[in-house]
C-alpha cells in the first residue's frame, strides 16, 4: 500500500511538472478545432480542424474527442502545441495528460501528448462544454 502511494505520488508530481513545463515555454504551432450537432456522450469526429505550423495552415481530421452536454449545435476549441519540430510529428494517436481542468469562464481542457512527444492543450470555447478523450485517445493526423 505504502508502495503504490509512492508511486501515485511520482507519477502525479511528473504530470504536473510536465504540464508547467509545456506552460513555461512559447508553442510551436496552434490548433483550431470545429464540430456540430453533437449528442451525449458521443465520440465526435471533427467537422474541420486547422493547425498552423511554420506560418501555413493545414487542415486535420480528428476522431475521438467526446463531450459530455446534450444537443450542443456547435462545439469549438483551440489550442497550443508543443515540441512540433517537423509536420509529420503531428500526426498520432494522443493520450491524456490531465482530467477534469476546466478554463477560466467554464470551458473544458484537455493536455494531451502523442508518441512523437508533441503536446497539445486544447481548450472549449464553447461555454460549459467539456471536452475528454476516448478510450483509446485521440488520432489526428494533417490531411496530406
Amino acid at each position: 500500500m505504502r508502495l503504490m502511494k509512492g508511486f501515485v505520488a511520482v507519477a502525479v508530481l511528473g504530470l504536473i511538472l510536465t504540464t508547467a513545463q509545456a506552460e513555461n515555454k512559447a508553442p510551436n504551432a496552434t490548433l483550431k478545432l470545429s464540430a456540430g450537432s453533437v449528442a451525449a456522450g458521443v465520440g465526435v469526429k471533427w467537422g474541420s480542424g486547422t493547425l498552423t505550423f511554420d506560418g501555413r495552415d493545414y487542415p486535420i481530421t480528428v476522431q475521438g474527442l467526446s463531450v459530455g452536454d446534450v444537443g450542443v449545435k456547435s462545439i469549438e476549441a483551440s489550442g497550443k502545441v508543443f515540441n512540433l519540430k517537423k509536420l509529420s510529428d503531428f500526426d498520432g494517436n494522443y493520450t491524456s495528460l490531465g482530467a477534469g481542468l476546466t478554463a477560466a469562464g467554464g470551458g473544458g481542457v484537455a493536455a494531451m501528448k502523442n508518441q512523437n512527444g508533441v503536446t497539445v492543450e486544447l481548450v472549449s470555447t464553447t461555454q460549459g462544454v467539456d471536452i475528454g478523450l476516448g478510450a483509446a485517445g485521440v488520432d489526428m493526423t494533417v490531411k496530406r
